[in-house]
């Protein structure tokens, strides 16, 4: 293959790489957040509560929501560059505690692969936070 055309192909894979989406229906996923709310607001306005606000936490750097003291495991990841792709979210949400053990989260987990799938396209309908 010449390398214009190498070049070209590149090019049209780069431009279709981007973020992944759940393959999820938001509406189901607002009805299975309302486990999470008690500890997470998001939203308009959404404040820290005993864990963050998840605005824009889909493709976030862990650890990024400022005026949070979150634990060390939570640290250490960031210091590494970790991601909450839809792919670790999910994995995450399966099981925290043994995902990420050393983690405040006292939530047991979503066992059910579409109740994460549809919150994780829930959690994709909010922008980080602005100023």
């Amino acid at each position: 293959m010449s390398i214009v055309k190498t070049a070209l192909l590149s090019a049209l894979i780069a431009g279709l790489a981007g973020p992944a989406f759940a393959d999820g229906d938001v509406a189901k996923g607002e009805k299975v957040f309302k486990k999470c709310k008690a500890c997470h607001a998001v939203g308009d306005g959404a404040k820290n509560k005993v864990g963050p606000h998840l605005n824009g936490i889909v493709d976030n750097t862990i650890g990024s929501v400022e005026d949070f003291k979150y634990s060390k495991i939570f640290l250490e990841k960031k210091d590494e560059g970790f991601v909450w792709t839809v792919e670790e979210i999910d994995a995450y949400l399966t099981k925290p505690k043994k995902y990420l053990p050393g983690n405040k989260m006292s939530f047991a987990g979503l066992k059910k692969e579409k109740d994460r799938q549809n919150v994780i396209a829930y959690l994709q309908t909010f922008e980080p936070a602005t100023e």
